[in-house]
């Protein structure tokens, strides 16, 4: 049954976070290749960093000084071991794969807005069997500033072919939301990675994808516009 009445909507989806319950297996990974430099990561520091690009955090982790050839090459040993965990072990959110098929059942339209690359977002897709849901798919590679500038959400509603003002987007990072709000996007912000208090843009803050369904997102954009 479809909920949507006047006017075609968006759901855009981060993954990391929120179709992925990723943020340990990504942590260990970067700890991983920091402690051959010598380097110490802390779980705080990772986590005021988790959301960005893969570059953007190699860059903080490793310094300004750091020639680029080494900083490219770090993140993509970087993708590589975290690929070779996802083959190992798919952390899906609980509730991910429901909401999914529940909004695709109502009518509304899906698309992908990641900082991750390609490979990481198809193999996510095509390991929870729902790459055929998402009609746009926007990643890392895509664009040239990372979250919070808004372009990864603004490209993915124009592949969707909607206004941003149609289009809610559920991210687990504050920096996510951020960008959702400056894009003029209804932020839905889902616990996990940071606490409630980091969250006071997002339009509504959610504890479990459980609690989202297609009838109060639709309405929740609504509400906005």
């Amino acid at each position: 049954m479809s909920y949507i009445t006047e006017a075609r909507l968006g759901v855009i989806f981060d993954v990391d976070g929120v179709l992925l319950d990723s943020y340990q297996m990504h942590f260990e990974c970067w700890m991983s290749l920091a402690e051959e430099d010598g380097i110490v990561i802390t779980e705080s520091e990772f986590r005021s960093l988790f959301g960005r690009r893969g570059r953007e955090i190699a860059r903080e982790v490793w310094g300004p000084e750091f020639p680029e050839q080494q900083i490219v090459s770090i993140h993509r040993r970087k993708q590589a071991l975290y690929r070779e965990s996802l083959q190992r072990n798919l952390p899906a959110m609980d509730g991910a794969v429901q909401l999914i098929d529940a909004l695709v059942e109502a009518g509304l339209v899906l698309a992908v807005g990641s900082s991750a690359p390609p490979a990481n977002v198809e193999m996510t897709l095509e390991r929870l069997d729902r790459r055929q849901a998402f009609s746009a798919i926007v990643t890392g590679s895509d664009v040239t500033r990372g979250k919070p500038d808004p372009r990864v959400f603004l490209l993915a509603a124009q592949r969707l072919g909607l206004e941003p003002s149609h289009c809610a987007v559920i991210e687990d990072a504050p920096v996510g939301i951020a960008a959702a709000v400056t894009g003029g996007m209804t932020a839905i912000a889902l616990l996990g990675t940071a606490p409630a208090d980091r969250f006071t843009q997002a339009h509504l803050v959610v504890n479990s994808l459980h609690q989202l369904s297609p009838k109060r997102i639709a309405d929740l954009i609504q509400a906005q516009h």
